[in-house]
């Protein structure tokens, strides 16, 4: 038993006569009768009976009848469901965005995205880029904006984003208009870092013990902006992304261009290699990517 079969069935009680329903479905009439028959046969039972030029239910064809009604309707439903979700009308993306990248990047990014796709939404998650990829490995998350490098044999990606970390000191600091600075001259210096959870506090880490200090670190956040504001208050240094320290007051903080050697700050978007992606995660990837890479 198929749908097609049960679609007959309806037709031709509404339609009362087999060359009428097959009319309406675009069959031949001998086409629908083979249809009934081969349904009858599979049932067991027969479905219809003739009565004066029309044809009516038996009692068993009554029970297929009112069966089929239901079960046509879900069809049509699921039709229509599926038509939705493949022409981007329903649907939704769960994004991982760190703290720093939300605010900076994605705002008009997720406009565009809402005006062109109305039906679909979007879930956004704020952690560091550790917890963002494992989110993004267990299936938690669909897609997430990260610091590079990241698994490639566990990832697609495209970057972005390259920039590079700049240094920041209060006004005052003895450092302050400096247009480059070792990052050994600063291995005495109390810094204000993001958590352990984020990639960017193991990117300073290493490169600081590569240059032969581990940084004294005095305080940690989550927040860009409360590491820029405890450096306006004097309580240590530190490092930031370019863009990020683009949007400070001079006023409060000193942005230094360069430090020696360079931290580079490369963040793409990543989404499992294997698994199913849906239409919707398919189209942000392809949306946003249009948008960054042109």
């Amino acid at each position: 038993m198929d749908i097609h079969q049960l679609q007959c069935v309806i037709e031709i009680v509404r339609c009362g006569s087999f060359t009428k329903a097959a009319a309406t479905l675009h069959i031949t009439q001998p086409t629908i009768s083979k249809t009934i028959k081969n349904l009858e046969e599979e049932l067991g039972v027969e479905l219809f009976f003739r009565k004066g030029k029309k044809f009516e239910l038996t009692d068993a064809g009554r029970v297929i009848y009112e069966q089929a009604q239901g079960i046509a309707l879900s069809f049509q439903n699921l039709s229509l469901e599926l038509s939705g979700i493949k022409n981007y009308k329903k649907g939704h993306v769960r994004i991982g965005l760190p703290p720093m990248i939300g605010s900076s990047f994605f705002p008009s990014v997720i406009r565009k995205f809402h005006e062109r796709y109305p039906g679909l939404s979007v879930h956004i998650v704020e952690e560091g880029s550790k917890k963002l990829e494992s989110e993004v490995e267990c299936g938690n998350l669909d897609v997430a904006a990260v610091l590079l490098p990241t698994n490639e044999e566990l990832f697609d990606c495209y970057a972005f984003v390259d920039e590079k970390l700049q240094l920041i000191v209060h006004p005052g600091h003895p450092l302050a208009g400096r247009e480059a600075v070792a990052l050994t001259e600063c291995a005495q210096e109390p810094f204000i870092l993001f958590r352990k959870d984020f990639a960017l506090h193991e990117r300073v880490m290493s490169e600081c013990i590569r240059c032969g200090f581990r940084p004294n670190i005095m305080y940690e956040s989550s927040q860009w902006d409360f590491v820029s504001g405890m450096v306006a208050e004097r309580l240590g240094i530190s490092l930031l992304p370019q863009r990020i320290c683009n949007a400070l007051s001079p006023e409060l903080v000193c942005v230094i261009p360069q430090t020696v050697p360079t931290i580079s700050w490369r963040i793409a978007m990543i989404w499992r290699k294997e698994g199913y992606l849906s239409f919707a995660v398919r189209e942000w990837i392809r949306f946003t990517r249009e948008i960054f890479c042109k």
